[in-house]
């Protein structure tokens, strides 16, 4: 059994709670234990995970997130930013599944973020648990 964080960047209450659900189910079915916390926005999903990593407590995380295309360049930022952090992490061994949504719009969002539909949340702990059991194969 390992332990996951989830971290979360809460902006769309509905959308969150969705994505969180889809990769607590998954964490959990697999026999995990899970914790979750929030952050401001997007862009802090990554410097969480490092902080929470150097702490030694958890083995993976999935960073959980929705940023939707507004009328400014600010959302290219956001989820190019977000994605390199992770990213950069993640090539440091830490095992990350990238639940971050980047979309057009809520429809778009909702259909990604059910369960019962694309369950991105679930997929990016899927992932995150995959990264996990190929570090611990090449450790």
């Amino acid at each position: 059994m390992a332990k996951f964080l989830i971290v979360e960047a809460r902006f769309y209450d509905h959308l969150n709670d969705m994505l969180v659900a889809g990769a607590a189910a998954a964490l959990k079915s697999a026999g995990h234990q899970v914790d979750v916390i929030t952050v401001p926005g997007a862009l802090e999903i990554p410097g969480a995970i490092a902080l929470a990593d150097q702490s030694g407590d958890y083995d993976g995380y999935v960073g959980i997130g929705v940023v939707i295309r507004g009328e400014t360049y600010h959302f290219e930022i956001v989820a190019g930013e977000s994605a390199r952090g992770i990213m950069a992490l993640t090539m440091d061994g830490v095992a990350i599944g990238n639940g971050i949504l980047t979309v057009e719009n809520e429809a778009q969002a909702l259909v990604r973020a059910d369960p019962a539909q694309k369950d991105k949340g679930g997929e990016a702990a899927k992932a995150a648990m995959a990264l996990l059991a190929l570090k611990e194969k090449f450790a």
